[in-house]
């Protein structure tokens, strides 16, 4: 009976504490943060379910394209011809058409015309007064349409608006029925280092050469979907796109000591290489290391002298979105097979001398690394290649991409080159996977592909190297975004064009979000099953939102549109204070005896003990995050440059001589008397500790608490709280803790697992944090940064 009654008197202080704490706060204590979403999301229906599989009619639209094209590298421009074959699979009859012309987007006159804000600085550039003059007449770039004609040569009429054009039928096109049509176009390149863009040439005048990368160069239709109709919102540079499915057959005629590299596999490779490179190319079909079919020698040879005549390069792309190609005589060109899950897959890579030695060692063992890594968490990489071309930029099609990683001309490199190679390869061979494949509407929902791949290149990332510097996905990462002030933020489900700070939110912050949901809020087990089942379910095909947010639900169990509200329809930030701390000993002898420190004992034996944190030598690895020490524990992953040691460069060498450090803070409790009971029961419980812990909502956005508890004998513990625990106060919790130790001192979210943007007040006692200057110089010292020469080169001077 007695310890019934000490039970009971415990719960009633605690009921008694949570009933002060909603007089203390005389609004409302219970906001919406776990309704569910209901309405927000569109109604399941027939063709997309409740479940958030697609349902049984769904249906989407089709093209395929057979286009022929030639490049005049003297007047750089671009001359082509295509007959696109579009079917509708739609319960619709449709009366026109609608394409993309997303060349105009370099027209003074037909470009989208989505101005921003601009200001007079202290000084303005030549350049910015040379595009400032060409925008006040016609500057001659853009598409220009020949015509347009059905399968029989008869004109169609077309309209063009801006960045979009409208081809008339001539007869009604009802379900299920097909039209050809054929348009003839040319437009002028543009210089990618002046007017910007995701396509065009650059020129290098130390050898008077062009790099061409031929992207959104053809008109492309649009998609034509269930929840939305004819998506054909302007195309002003943010956004991306939304395409339709199809298969493509693309005839590239160019100078003929051009290297082509292009969407889908080349048809003649015996014709377009001499006897020589198509061996080597052969060759590669089984080599174990990348095999280059054009070296380097080659490749500098090449420069000097320019042809002037011509050769065709044919490429077949089955099911693939959009198609896009590259073309240079500067070109190294390399290859070798990944195995990936049993299937051949040929990885390649295009590069110049420019980014010669850190590309040849690095960019083609990373393109059958990200396409291994994706497969695991996704489905098996469904086309037969994958490739990265340097091109300073970053930019994703089916089956290649483009990238950068230059180096100083003697070769070397710095950390942050090498590092932001790696990240950009993988991110944009990863774009294959997400929207390539999940063929989401990039134009409204950025983040539905730049956030979702940012996701799956973290995972990358950490499984290539456990110290890679993983700039998007550790929770720690996204806080200082999220503290801004309210007039920077937008939520993640703002449409693409209407973004202020774009990186953040349509890259980092939804990375971030999966991330959380996979370390910390459904663990790795669900959340790997729930992923994979979306991207199973909508791979090639187009999904929405809901979609996402219902598979996630559906296959894991959990209900999470507490998460997706807070997330990503909404700006505020996670900050969860720990406010007090009472702790108490359970005495046998019904003595009470106080221990000091009602409120947790900011005394005791020293905030500061102990603490030494040299910025010349950083004690703490900076880039450390929760999926690197789980990582690291689980015997069954491998990091790639543990596996392969031929990606062992001066800078993992580098990386490796960063210590970890700890500090300890210690507080005493207060003594807690033990009613008169049996010896048993004094027994089991005499000695032990009692801790109440507050704490508060202070950001608003509701998230598990993780408690860290450092006991006098210096072993650590650690309690997960689930988010749920703020249901019935979103404001306030007060939890009880039973504990065999003394506590010395208590951490809220030590491994920065939930994106808190005040850790000042997430400890007791209180622990300072380093200022943000320190804290800057210590994460340039472990990352290797210097001013001046870069530490390989200075290895290399000794």
């Amino acid at each position: 009976m007695r310890k019934l009654l000490l039970c009971a008197a415990a719960a009633t202080a605690i009921s008694a504490a949570n009933a002060q704490d909603i007089q203390n706060n005389p609004g409302s204590n219970h906001g919406n943060r776990f309704e569910q979403l209901g309405t927000i999301l569109p109604t399941p229906n027939e063709y997309r379910t409740a479940s958030g599989a697609p349902g049984p009619k769904y249906w989407q639209q089709r093209a395929d394209y057979d286009i022929k094209c030639s490049l005049d590298e003297v007047n750089t421009k671009l001359t082509g011809s295509e007959t696109i074959t579009y079917y509708n699979n739609s319960p619709d009859q449709l009366t026109y058409l609608w394409l993309q012309l997303d060349e105009n987007q370099h027209s003074s006159i037909n470009n989208a015309n989505y101005q921003n804000s601009s200001t007079v600085g202290g000084s303005v550039s030549v350049t910015t007064l040379d595009q400032m003059m060409e925008q006040r007449g016609d500057n001659g770039y853009g598409d220009h349409i020949e015509k347009i004609t059905d399968a029989t040569g008869k004109a169609l009429q077309y309209t063009i608006n801006k960045t979009m054009m409208r081809v008339e039928l001539p007869a009604v096109l009802k379900p299920g029925q097909q039209f050809i049509f054929n348009i003839n176009w040319n437009y002028k390149i543009s210089d990618r280092q002046k007017y910007g863009g995701r396509g065009g040439l650059e020129y290098f005048p130390g050898d008077g050469n062009y790099l061409f990368t031929m992207t959104q160069w053809y008109p492309r239709l649009c998609v034509y979907s269930d929840f939305q109709g004819w998506q054909n919102h302007q195309f002003a540079g943010s956004g991306e796109f939304a395409l339709t499915f199809g298969n493509f057959k693309v005839a590239i005629t160019v100078p003929a000591d051009h290297v082509v590299g292009a969407s889908g596999q080349c048809q003649n490779y015996q014709q377009v290489l001499d006897a020589k490179h198509f061996a080597r190319w052969t060759q590669a079909q089984t080599t174990k290391e990348p095999l280059q079919i054009f070296n380097l020698d080659e490749a500098t040879e090449a420069e000097k002298h320019k042809s002037t005549s011509t050769k065709t390069w044919v490429f077949k792309a089955d099911m693939v979105r959009d198609f896009a190609w590259t073309s240079s005589r500067k070109f190294v060109w390399d290859a070798m097979p990944a195995n990936v899950e049993g299937k051949k897959v040929m990885c390649m890579s295009y590069y110049s001398k420019e980014s010669y030695s850190l590309w040849s060692k690095y960019s083609t063992k990373i393109v059958a690394h990200t396409v291994k890594t994706y497969s695991h968490f996704t489905f098996p990489f469904p086309y037969p290649v994958a490739q990265s071309v340097e091109a300073a930029n970053g930019m994703e099609y089916p089956m290649i991409c483009f990238n950068n990683g230059r180096t100083e001309k003697d070769g070397t490199y710095s950390e942050a080159t090498k590092d932001g190679m790696v990240g950009v390869i993988i991110h944009e061979v990863g774009h294959n996977f997400f929207p390539m494949i999940v063929n989401s509407d990039e134009r409204q929902w950025t983040w539905m592909d730049e956030g979702l791949n940012t996701f799956c290149e973290y995972l990358a990332e950490e499984l290539f190297d456990n110290k890679f510097p993983t700039r998007r996905g550790p929770a720690w990462t996204i806080a200082d975004y999220m503290k801004m002030p309210k007039d920077q933020l937008e939520p993640i489900m703002t449409n693409s064009e209407n973004i202020v700070l774009f990186g953040p939110n349509a890259y980092s912050k939804p990375s971030t979000a999966l991330n959380i949901l996979r370390e910390t809020i459904m663990g790795r087990d669900l959340f790997d099953y729930a992923f994979k089942e979306y991207a199973r379910r909508w791979a090639f095909k187009h999904p929405t939102p809901a979609d996402l947010f219902r598979t996630m639900e559906d296959a894991s169990g959990e209900d999470l549109d507490w998460f997706w509200r807070g997330w990503f329809y909404g700006t505020q930030p996670v900050d969860i204070s720990l406010d007090s701390i009472k702790g108490y000993v359970i005495d046998a002898n019904a003595q009470a005896r106080p221990m000091g420190g009602g409120r947790g004992g900011r005394g005791g034996d020293g905030g500061g003990a102990n603490r030494d944190r040299s910025l010349d030598k950083p004690s703490v690895n900076p880039f450390e995050d929760i999926s690197k020490v789980r990582n690291r524990q689980d015997p069954n992953i491998h990091f790639l440059t543990d596996v392969d040691t031929t990606l062992r460069d001066f800078y993992w060498k580098y990386d490796r001589g960063i210590e970890p450090y700890d500090s300890i803070y210690k507080f005493k409790a207060a003594a807690f008397a033990m009613d008169s009971i049996d010896d048993a029961t004094k027994a089991k419980y005499a000695g032990k500790y009692l801790y109440e812990i507050s704490c508060t909502n202070k950001g608003g956005l509701v998230m598990p608490v993780i408690i860290q508890w450092t006991f006098t004998d210096g072993t650590k513990e650690i309690d997960r709280i689930p988010a749920q625990i703020w249901r019935k106060n979103e404001v306030h919790i007060t939890k009880v803790f039973l504990k065999d130790k003394q506590v010395a001192s208590v951490l809220l979210d030590p491994m920065r697992e939930t994106a808190d943007i005040n850790e000042a007040n997430n400890s007791w006692p209180k622990m300072d944090e380093p200022g943000k200057l320190g804290m800057f110089k210590a994460r340039q010292a472990a990352r290797g940064q210097s001013q001046g020469i870069n530490p390989m080169e200075h290895a290399t001077q000794k």
